[in-house]
């Protein structure tokens, strides 16, 4: 398939006519007719090249083929409905510039889309497009207000425990090899045994009762799969079967959940992994496979949310409405009171990321401001709660970009602080001109010596065991076996930032201001509603895809409320809450 950049056609005559009988004086048009009519053709075939060849057969516009799913997200709908809309719609055939007797396209055209698309890493092409027009319409600047916030993702595979990963693992890897090379799997394997074992999935399985027949069950499972290695891997076998996806899958999950030993009589040991201290010690969250058919997902946890899958984050504008003229002061002005026919200027997503679900909110804070720069909207002020901030990254965004993060950073996290007991770091007095550290009992510390920790400078300064040995509050300080307490001190320049960020957050204009970032709490909740909070597809490239497309969708569904004059109540209530305002009143 190749692409030949063509221009969007004008509308059918006959649908124009249809359109303008069925929507006459001021009822709102449909969402696609109001795309077609404010925007124009805003996205271009030239922009998805890189995703098609130069030779073969022309296929359908992939310009329209995005817009088609980016509909399709905004309704909720499948290839199925969405290519069946195609045909059927006549607001569809409008955006698209069809004949009303245009045949479509079969739904595997959207799939084969997707895939293409994301596989070029041409998954935000369509969301830049969109912000790229509307700057020019002056709906989006930098320079503004913004605000983050991130949620979870499920994966869309089932959770599996160990024993159910190990027996997957090796069907998956059976499966894709019976339907690649069925000669090849049945000179090797018995295959009436190896169905029996292997022909239903293992969630379906009854899994023995006991710990220790569980563990004999796995290790047989991993005996079967490095059976199977050992046969992809052998030199008389096509070196192609090596490269099948899951039979890499199988390799990794072996490796992280067991070991092997061939001792010098040939005997095959194999054992699975525990946890450290006591045993060989799993793998890292961050690389660990959750399941075979989704080698991308990973286990997470936020606050009191645990889950399997990824994470995403979404960032918008929060800029204060313009003034109007208005004797109020316009849309949105702290003085108007609502008299003002302007329609309420729209908040837009900005920036997508989805990233894995142990990638912590802090890790992103520059990505995310890296990619607005790179479009020309880089926030002034850029409001995010606790995890994305750090003294660190306040002090780096602002020289990088000049973008003031605003937001309350993380507490203390000691264990005295957390226990609101004994000694937390804020009880120490720090002297950067003697480099020593004053504990509450007036001693000094006996070392000051910078360090890195985690990537970032730091200072360790360490007290005598000395000191710290005969104190009388040494329980209240520390439970360190070499009876001395060890601190950690920023450098000067980030310190003072941090003490200053805190003073800051005890003051009533950085609550009034702080109070902005609640509002993308509704973007999560609109995003929720339209499936952001479990993925569609399999894999992070088609998930971010997916996630993109998303939230070009949400902001023509704005975009389509601020040209139909519909009012946007910010600060909508239950009637149970206004019924207790009125009281209140």
């Amino acid at each position: 398939m190749c692409v030949q950049p063509v221009s969007w056609p004008e509308p059918d005559p006959r649908i124009v006519a249809a359109i303008a009988a069925k929507y006459p004086g001021k009822r709102p048009r449909p969402l696609a007719v109001q795309v077609r009519d404010h925007l124009g053709e805003w996205l271009h075939d030239e922009q998805f090249a890189a995703a098609f060849g130069t030779r073969g057969r022309p296929g359908w516009s992939p310009s329209r083929l995005a817009l088609v799913t980016v509909l399709q997200r905004a309704g909720n709908l499948t290839d199925r409905q969405a290519s069946e809309a195609v045909r059927t719609r006549i607001d569809w055939q409008y955006l698209l510039g069809l004949a009303l007797d245009d045949p479509g396209f079969d739904h595997t055209v959207l799939a084969e889309f997707r895939a293409r698309v994301a596989d070029a890493g041409l998954e935000q092409a369509a969301l830049d497009a969109l912000l790229e027009r509307l700057a020019s319409a002056g709906l989006v600047k930098a320079g503004g207000r913004q605000r983050t916030d991130s949620t979870h993702v499920v994966a869309a595979v089932a959770a599996l425990n160990r024993l159910e990963l190990a027996g997957e693992s090796v069907r998956a890897a059976v499966e894709a090899l019976a339907a690649a090379h069925p000669g090849w799997l049945e000179q090797r394997v018995c295959v009436s045994d190896w169905a029996r074992r292997y022909g239903t999935p293992v969630t379906s399985w009854r899994p023995p009762a006991s710990k220790a027949k569980q563990d004999e069950l796995a290790i047989a499972c991993a005996r079967d799969g490095y059976a199977l290695l050992e046969a992809v891997y052998d030199k008389s076998s096509p070196a192609w079967l090596r490269e099948l996806p899951t039979v890499d899958v199988l390799r990794r999950v072996l490796l992280q959940d067991c070991t092997r030993v061939v001792r010098a009589d040939g005997r095959e040991v194999i054992r699975r992994r525990e946890k450290e201290p006591e045993g060989d010690g799993l793998p890292p969250g961050h690389a660990r496979i959750a399941s075979p058919c989704d080698a991308d997902a990973r286990w997470g946890v936020k606050r009191d949310e645990f889950w399997l899958g990824c994470k995403l984050h979404v960032t918008e504008t929060c800029d204060d409405q313009p003034r109007c003229g208005c004797p109020g002061g316009g849309a949105g002005h702290p003085g108007h009171e609502g008299d003002c026919a302007a329609p309420a200027f729209p908040n837009l997503i900005t920036h997508v990321a989805t990233t894995g679900a142990t990638v912590t909110d802090n890790q992103m804070t520059s990505v995310i401001d890296d990619g607005l720069a790179a479009k020309d909207l880089a926030p002034g002020r850029h409001y995010a709660d606790s995890g994305y901030l750090s003294a660190a990254l306040a002090v780096a965004e602002a020289a990088r970009h000049g973008t003031a993060l605003i937001g309350p950073l993380l507490a203390d996290t000691s264990a005295q602080a957390r226990a609101g007991a004994g000694y937390a770091r804020a009880d120490f007095a720090i002297s950067y001109d003697t480099q020593t550290v004053t504990c509450p009992q007036g001693k000094t510390s006996a070392s000051w010596t910078p360090c890195t920790q985690r990537g970032s400078a730091a200072i360790a300064a360490t007290f005598s065991p000395d000191d710290c040995g005969p104190c009388p509050a040494r329980s209240l300080c520390t439970t360190s076996s070499k009876k001395r307490r060890q601190l950690t001190v920023l450098p000067r320049d980030l310190a003072e930032a941090r003490a200053a960020a805190r003073a800051a957050e005890k003051t009533t204009p950085f609550q009034a201001g702080y109070a902005r970032r609640a509002g993308v709490e509704g973007t999560m909740h609109q995003a929720a509603s339209h499936g952001a909070r479990r993925a569609r597809y399999r894999g992070l490239p088609k998930t971010r895809l997916d996630h993109a497309y998303m939230a070009v969708a949400l902001n023509l569904i704005r975009l389509e409320a601020y040209w139909t004059g519909t009012p946007l109540d910010r600060r909508r209530t239950s009637h149970l809450a206004r019924l207790e305002l009125e009281l209140a009143a």
